[in-house]
């Protein structure tokens, strides 16, 4: 069979994360929605996105094919459901498409929305869906749940050095070539998972859940509260709370990090912070590019959203659901405002547009030194977000 993931219009909702990759690339948990479904399928998926990201997330298309919408998280339950369809058939959660099997001749229809021949199926089953950003870290601890079972299932950690202070030891995990020696770990609070070759530094303090992925550093004396996601490649300090970081991104020093999201390709320098909470208490409300105005999380903690390949120079501070977009540089004294342009360069006293070649140059430069390069559809991508986010850039 082959699977696809399709994009809604969560991927809209979802920006600036989503700018630069499908909603199936989204990190939550210990895994992404793609690695999770092609846990539960024995089959990697291919996408159905937006047209300029479909040079990097390709789509694969068969004379059999089942549909699977890329936010929703998948499900023992939802899968025997979706693997029951027939051709033609779609299987529905109220007015949401979950899932759809369609031969090759109804992709273009579907991609079209026009589902009117198809039969609708409705299910039951419950769903989680990734809409928004603050979803993200709002629904991190039951995601980082589900993956240490499905991770660790029928399989053997790696032994807990002596060295450190453990609580729960049922509920951690480390993968081959992972270190962690003279830490404090308390897993009774909900399970750690170590990845392979990832290490966890002398004097770090962590309360689960926890997922350090493959290859990536707890700096020593690091303070981190669940439910929090570190990705891969990725260098974490001072204290985080309840975020997801999607990979290759560092946050290596002192600094509060809270209810927040980094994508890829991110730095945080010395001693950044984030509110998560206003002063009264309300709820937070973020910029929406799907309404283009700002819509409230329903929420009172909601910190920093970040997009691929932002920066944030020493000592900035980020009010309260403050999101930032795609290759921003925000440095200087005192607060940048809640919404930070895509290609913004400067802070609270002013911004300029931060140009393509010289976005290229420093992305090119920060890849490099972990052995990955900058491509010509990184730049396309990058092009177009460029493109699409102009009319933010009014400085």
């Amino acid at each position: 069979m082959n699977y696809i993931l399709f994009d809604d219009n969560s991927w809209e909702n979802l920006l600036p994360l989503t700018f630069t990759r499908p909603v199936g690339e989204v990190r939550i948990g210990i895994l992404t929605i793609s690695e999770k479904w092609e846990k539960f399928l024995g089959s990697k998926p291919s996408y159905l996105t937006q047209e300029y990201l479909s040079c990097k997330y390709m789509l694969s298309v068969s004379s059999d094919n089942i549909l699977i919408n890329g936010s929703v998280l998948p499900t023992a339950e939802l899968v025997r459901e979706i693997q029951n369809l027939k051709v033609g058939q779609t299987l529905k959660k109220d007015n949401v498409i979950v899932a759809a099997r369609l031969n090759a001749d109804h992709i273009d229809e579907f991609k079209a929305n026009q589902l009117e021949k198809f039969e609708a199926c409705q299910t039951t089953v419950s769903l989680t869906k990734i809409d928004f950003p603050w979803h993200i870290f709002s629904f991190n601890e039951a995601a980082l749940i589900d993956d240490f079972k499905l991770l660790t299932k029928g399989r053997q950690s790696a032994p807990i050095s002596s060295t450190n202070r453990v609580l729960g030891a049922e509920n951690i995990f480390i993968e081959e070539g992972a270190s962690v020696e003279f830490a404090i770990l308390n897993a009774q609070t909900g399970p750690i998972y170590v990845g392979k070759d990832a290490e966890i530094m002398e004097g770090a303090i962590v309360r689960g859940p926890l997922a350090l992925c493959e290859h990536s550093a707890l700096k020593m004396g690091a303070k981190i509260y669940g439910a929090t996601t570190i990705g891969p490649n990725s260098k974490v300090g001072g204290e985080v709370s309840n975020s997801v970081i999607f990979g290759y991104s560092n946050k290596a020093h002192d600094g509060f990090l809270g209810n927040a999201v980094l994508g890829e390709w991110c730095n945080l320098g010395a001693d950044t912070n984030n509110s998560n909470l206003k002063n009264n208490y309300a709820e937070v409300r973020i910029w929406n590019y799907a309404q283009e105005r700002f819509v409230s999380t329903g929420t009172q903690f909601c910190g920093l959203i970040m997009g691929d390949h932002s920066k944030a120079g020493i000592n900035t501070m980020f009010n309260t659901g403050t999101v930032v977009g795609v290759s921003a540089n925000i440095f200087g004294a005192g607060f940048p405002r809640n919404l930070i342009p895509s290609f913004s360069w400067g802070g609270p006293q002013g911004c300029i547009v931060y140009t393509l070649n010289k976005a290229f140059e420093t992305a090119a430069l920060v890849m490099k030194r972990r052995g990955i390069e900058l491509s010509d559809c990184d730049k396309t991508i990058l092009t177009k977000v460029f493109e699409m986010t102009e009319k933010y850039r009014k400085f």
